[in-house]
């Protein structure tokens, strides 16, 4: 209530006054930010380098905020307005400013903490890296909070211990993410998977898109984004498709019954022959063509083989090419591709 009546006291002239302050230091705002930033980010521009680049982002707002801060400051302490709860409250907002500022920052070392991570591992140097810079900024916004606890004289033990019960509630709310944090750390040491991974885990399919601290961040093949729990990958089978290397071509070729047993033999001979001089067919894998049934419709012949490669479009265009020539060589030897039939036999009634 004083607080309020010393400011309903103030003498009218006063107010102007700091109105003016405060004015001043938003008109040195926008001419720091149109002359100072600008000129620094032109001769930044012409660097080769682009870390005065980013230091010069990474500045700019927090910069524009400040001058704010300061003429509140000065123009509140020109009125005799800055009391202790006051002054809090402005070291909090400087402290806040300090904090935004490293915690922009970074970024700046994004390279470094790469070059890093290539050292656990090149092909999973950008989820631990990643994880490196998560981890930072949660460690400077934790500082920050602490430090402007600190400002309020209120004692981070102390505050932790008081929450009791809540404490106890909030521990047990946060298992969950506790136990994706775990998660996500045991896929980043166990390389079970990486980004652009094609990957199959329970119902979801896709390609990984980021692998983070809480949640794995999948890309299904109709371009849906489905975000899988960490702990859920740690403690279910995955199938990653991108590291088998070879991927399988299976089915059956049906023909007509009609068909001679030579000719079958010559089709089986012929569609071995094409695929183990097809450049595309890894020749190391299993590889089968067996005439193996006798189906209701169809004599059948089944084939087994792999392509040399994982990669889904390059697998559908050697599949396609290998089906081609099967359909060649079925047509080679004058055989045909039959169809399900049935064949009614009519008994004649005699007393007809």
């Amino acid at each position: 209530m004083n607080y309020i009546n010393e400011i309903l006291t103030l003498n009218f002239t006063h107010i102007i006054i700091a109105v003016l302050i405060f004015g001043v230091f938003l008109l040195f705002r926008k001419l720091f930010t149109k002359y100072v930033l600008n000129v620094l980010s032109i001769f930044a521009k012409k660097t080769k380098n682009t870390f005065d680049d980013k230091l010069i982002l990474i500045i700019t707002e927090p910069t524009k905020v400040s001058f704010s801060i300061v003429g509140a400051y000065l123009a509140l302490n020109y009125l005799n307005l800055v009391n202790p709860i006051v002054l809090s409250i402005f070291n909090s907002l400087f402290l806040f400013i300090i904090f935004w500022i490293l915690y922009d920052s970074v970024m700046l070392f994004e390279n470094q903490i790469k070059e890093f991570a290539k050292k656990f591992g090149t092909e999973l140097h950008k989820e631990i890296s990643a994880f490196i810079i998560k981890m930072l900024k949660i460690f400077l916004v934790a500082v920050g909070f602490s430090a402007i606890l600190q400002i309020w004289n209120i004692n981070i033990s102390a505050f932790i211990a008081s929450l009791g019960l809540g404490g106890l509630a909030f521990a047990l709310a946060a298992k969950d993410t506790a136990a994706n944090l775990f998660g996500g750390l045991t896929l980043l040491a166990d390389k079970s998977m990486k980004i652009d991974d094609w990957i199959k885990v329970n119902n979801v399919e896709g390609v990984v898109e980021e692998i983070g601290l809480r949640t794995t961040k999948i890309r299904t093949f109709e371009q849906s984004l489905i975000t899988v729990p960490n702990q859920i990958l740690a403690n279910t089978p995955v199938e990653n498709f991108s590291r088998r290397g070879i991927r399988r071509i299976k089915f059956r070729v049906g023909l007509t019954y009609n068909t001679p047993a030579n000719i079958i033999e010559k089709i089986v001979q012929e569609i071995t022959s094409m695929l183990k001089s097809h450049n595309k067919i890894a020749q190391d894998a299993t590889m089968l063509v067996r005439f193996d049934k006798f189906e209701d419709s169809n004599l059948s012949i089944f084939i087994y083989t792999f392509t040399s490669t994982a990669n889904w479009s390059e697998y559908l265009q050697i599949k396609e090419d290998v089906n081609l020539k099967v359909i060649s060589i079925v047509e080679k030897f004058g055989s045909e591709f039959a169809f399900p039939t049935q064949t009614l036999y009519l008994k004649k009634d005699e007393n007809v």
